[in-house]
């Protein structure tokens, strides 16, 4: 056993800001408070140097080692993950395309004992980022693709405009690019009623800077997000280094797999478990993707 995997959470997370065993403590529910609070303001919230600085090192090392093992390909893409040659009116937002040219490595090519995996299959972890966004639990996807996955963007890449298919996203810097490479995002701004078309529109077309913010995120930086209504992006990455970050992938209920579409679109491949899972999918919401 390395001396990573033999570490404790304590030792890995900076429980004296974040003490996540400790949630009905006063400081925890200082931490749980905040971060609920600027979820339903925002959609967003970041829990700054999550990860202790020591180990801010060995996270990075570690997903350097692996993004070579990501699946890259460039798509045309628009903000809802649709058929680009949907027939869809003339001046919809999804008619707006965008070239997506970044990388994932899927869960079964990151090791079972690096430091991220050992963090997303943590059930004190879990019970926090559940406590976080209001959830009585969450449940590690039961797909071997993804749940757990690094995402790579490298020099002259992007991840543009797109909303998530999942309400909630929880993920982790583990290496800042040299420039660009920032998370931008729209709160709030469409529901589960109302898709805002107008509103989606003026961000792609350059006019809706008044509904962006940016974050400067850090690497160890935990970031808990609902992407499923908040428009966002990574802006194109510049220089020498590539943007990594870890995305940690739950569900409200236990056994979720994702579609052979989308699985083939993220890994350029599918297992046996995605085509005996595929047509079960039960929809929370009637918005596009």
């Amino acid at each position: 056993m390395s001396t990573l995997e033999a570490m404790t959470l304590d030792q890995v997370v900076d429980t004296a800001q974040y003490p996540l065993s400790e949630l009905e403590s006063a400081e925890g529910q200082a931490v749980i408070s905040r971060a609920r609070r600027e979820l339903a303001d925002l959609g967003c919230t970041v829990l700054s140097d999550f990860i202790r600085p020591a180990l801010r090192d060995v996270l990075r090392q570690e997903c350097s080692a692996i993004a070579p093992r990501a699946h890259f390909d460039v798509e045309t893409v628009n903000v809802y993950n649709i058929a680009v040659d949907s027939s869809l009116p003339a001046d919809h937002p999804g008619r707006r395309t965008f070239q997506r040219g970044n990388a994932f490595v899927a869960r079964d090519r990151i090791p079972a004992g690096s430091l991220i995996s050992r963090l997303y299959s943590h059930q004190v972890f879990q019970r926090f980022v559940a406590s976080c966004f209001r959830l009585p639990q969450l449940h590690e996807l039961a797909d071997p693709l993804s749940g757990l996955v690094l995402n790579v963007v490298e020099p002259g890449m992007e991840h543009p405009w797109h909303f998530d298919t999942n309400e909630f996203t929880v993920s982790m810097l583990t290496q800042e690019a040299q420039a660009g490479g920032v998370f931008e995002y729209c709160p709030n701004i469409r529901s589960a009623h109302d898709e805002s078309f107008d509103d989606v529109r003026d961000v792609l077309d350059g006019r809706g800077e008044r509904m962006i913010r940016r974050l400067p995120l850090q690497p160890g930086d935990l970031q808990l997000f609902k992407g499923r209504y908040s428009l966002h992006r990574v802006s194109p990455v510049r220089g020498e280094t590539a943007r990594h970050s870890a995305i940690f992938a739950y569900s409200e209920r236990p056994g979720v797999i994702g579609s052979v579409a989308r699985t083939r679109q993220l890994f350029g491949r599918v297992l046996p478990e995605h085509l005996a899972a595929e047509g079960r999918a039960v929809r929370g919401d009637r918005l596009l993707d």
